[in-house]
């Protein structure tokens, strides 16, 4: 265990802080949304435990809980894993999304308050400055804040908790079938198209644009398997750069 994450549970320990199985849900759940924990990874109750300074029961529990929101995957008497879609499931899951996706920002044109509208606009705009500085994990923070927030904007409830559950699972599938050699799957100017499309009020050019920015954003993805070894520790014993 780093020094540094130590002096931090014995922090939290000495102010009464508990560490919980929602932080252990936050922390992982956070570092594959980010990309720095890849899906295939093992997740051992024994290192997590060390990793964050609790029991195995909590460990335990923060993992059923990531195995309900397809996070990672649990199987009788094996090691805990994050998931690693198929390239069926990967085609599936983009086809559900565009689907979703399409018809929540179609029901959301002309609907938005300016508070909402400029919300989003704030958000696109921050995606595109860490673009622009080169950091990718906030780049992606702020990309998939602007998506949920558009779930969450759903006049339709039950398609925005859709949209949430497959805004995740996409998230999945990008960090595992990225091509190696991309360093970002930024598609210049489709947020601030889509944002466009809404204030203008066009629901059928806002659902085109969201077909076409998930089409693109499928079509960069390389649809291979592929090995990693990941440090638990480095990933999960410190904050991210998007936490710091």
């Amino acid at each position: 265990m780093s020094n540094a994450w130590q002096e931090d549970v014995q922090a939290a320990v000495a102010a009464g802080i508990r560490i919980s199985d929602q932080h252990i849900v936050d922390k992982v759940r956070r570092a594959v949304l980010t990309q720095r924990l890849p899906p295939g990874t093992r997740l051992p109750e024994v290192t997590l435990g060390e990793v964050f300074g609790v029991s195995r029961s909590v460990v335990r529990k923060a993992l059923t809980r990531l195995a309900a929101d397809h996070v990672v995957d649990q199987r009788p008497n094996q090691v805990a894993r994050v998931r690693a879609p198929s390239i069926e499931e990967t085609r599936e899951t983009f086809a559900a999304r565009r689907l979703v996706e399409g018809e929540v920002v179609a029901l959301l044109a002309g609907q938005l308050d300016d508070a909402a509208q400029l919300a989003l606009e704030q958000e696109a705009q921050r995606e595109i400055e860490a673009h622009r500085r080169g950091d990718e994990p906030a780049r992606i923070e702020h990309s998939l804040a602007l998506h949920h927030r558009l779930a969450e904007l759903s006049p339709n409830r039950v398609l925005g908790a859709m949209l949430t559950d497959l805004i995740l699972r996409t998230s999945i599938v990008i960090a595992l079938y990225k091509r190696p050699s991309l360093a970002s799957c930024y598609l210049d100017g489709d947020h601030p198209r889509l944002l466009t499309q809404l204030r203008a009020g066009e629901p059928e050019r806002a659902r085109e644009v969201v077909d076409e920015h998930l089409r693109a954003l499928e079509n960069l993805l390389d649809l291979g398997p592929r090995e990693t070894e990941t440090d638990l520790m480095a990933i999960l014993g410190r904050p991210s750069p998007a936490e710091a």
